[in-house]
């Protein structure tokens, strides 16, 4: 039997990574999530920063990571600077500073290409796993074990998913690059 449920499921899962994503680019205020998709190579594997310290905002320009062994230092150091963000760290023993710098107008519009084509990256995905799931329809009613009818209705239903989740990227990246834009 089809089962849109998990079809829908992964379409919400999907978007939650994208709001994720969002979430940490650079907006021209310390937030600490900015830091998200940043790994750094310490005891042979790739380690979030938040798994290397404990991240603060002390200010609204201002990101501070105390970091818990101070042999990662250098190692966090390099990974903000090798990462897109353009943030300088200032290392003070075991406590990096991160100042936000004002966004200049060049750097905004390259975020709002940035969310842009994240947004478009999440529509793909989200249309592939409509095209999963009507694959699955078609094989079942190849197999004969749903009907023609029961086949349209769940396409449709699964359409509506799509379309309600493409509509729910779009406001994001809309109101993402209002924020970005006034700020």
């Amino acid at each position: 039997m089809f089962e849109d449920k998990i079809y829908n499921q992964k379409m919400d899962k999907t978007f939650e990574v994208f709001t994720k994503e969002l979430s940490s680019l650079r907006t021209g205020r310390a937030n600490a999530s900015m830091l998200d998709l940043i790994r750094v190579d310490v005891y042979g594997q790739k380690m979030p920063i938040n798994q290397l310290g404990t991240i603060t905002t002390p200010e609204a320009r201002t990101i501070s990571i105390q970091v818990w062994d101070l042999n990662n230092v250098t190692l966090i150091d390099s990974a903000i600077k090798k990462s897109d963000l353009g943030l300088n760290p200032q290392i003070d023993g075991q406590l990096i500073r991160l100042p936000i710098p004002d966004l200049s107008e060049e750097r905004r519009n390259e975020i709002k290409k940035m969310i842009k084509s994240m947004g478009e990256k999440c529509k793909v995905s989200i249309r592939n796993i409509r095209r999963e799931a009507n694959d699955e329809l078609k094989s079942l009613l190849k197999s004969k074990d749903i009907s023609e009818d029961e086949e349209k209705k769940s396409e449709k239903i699964v359409q509506k998913y799509t379309d309600e989740n493409i509509k729910k990227i779009d406001d994001k990246v809309t109101s993402k690059e209002t924020e970005i834009m006034t700020i």
